[in-house]
């Protein structure tokens, strides 16, 4: 038995930009990996890479930017955040994750948002959700100082959440790095592929509700 269910916002709620890069990189002529590893550094790790210092509120959007460029050139190409997420447009918010969420809240499970994100960028993804009816908890890395796949990020959600014990809670991610991060402490993870109602099926298993959704 499962008490809360902590979600992340992108490639979760919305388009991943872990499965959007492929066109972007083609575009290019960069493989996928070389992209990744030039705008968003290692998402096994925490580092010291521009975009996790945005992620944790360090540094802020315009130097973080200038330096990934910097890192793109030295490899022989043009990495602009900016322009990689203008190419990932269009995909707009997963409706039946959000279902699952306002769901799951009416049912009595805790829920929480826990997001990497930059402080930029908050004013926007705070108004593409109802986040006072889906979560009891926000967890956002550029107010806390701390980012995904840090532990200490899962567990300041679970305190906030009334202290629900890691073995109590589920997890859903994008990336497998920080479902490992999450799984290290206990929670129980689901990888968030292309098709997010395949993960909400497995949520629904793990949660013993058992129901199809469309």
């Amino acid at each position: 038995m499962l008490d809360a269910v902590l979600f992340d916002y992108g490639g979760v709620f919305t388009t991943s930009p872990f499965h959007a890069v492929g066109a972007y990189g083609a575009k290019l002529g960069v493989a996928p990996q070389a992209i990744i590893e030039t705008v968003f550094g290692s998402y096994e790790h925490d580092t010291d890479h521009p975009w996790h210092r945005l992620e944790r509120g360090e540094v802020a959007l315009g130097p973080a930017i200038e330096e990934i460029v910097a890192l793109g050139r030295a490899r022989g190409f043009e990495a602009d955040p900016l322009e990689f997420f203008r190419a990932m447009g269009g995909g707009g918010i997963h409706e039946v994750v959000v279902a699952c969420a306002r769901e799951l809240r009416a049912e009595g499970f805790r829920t929480a948002l826990v997001t990497n994100n930059a402080a930029e960028f908050r004013e926007h993804w705070r108004r593409s959700l109802p986040l006072d009816e889906l979560f009891d908890v926000v967890v956002d890395s550029s107010e806390e100082g701390v980012r995904k796949p840090d532990p200490r990020i899962f567990e300041r959600a679970l305190e906030r959440l009334g202290g629900v014990a890691p073995s109590r809670a589920a997890f859903l991610d994008d990336h497998p790095g920080n479902i490992a991060a999450a799984q290290g402490l206990g929670i129980r993870g689901v990888l968030v592929g292309p098709e997010p109602a395949h993960a909400v099926a497995e949520l629904d298993a793990l949660l013993g509700r058992g129901r199809a959704r469309a």
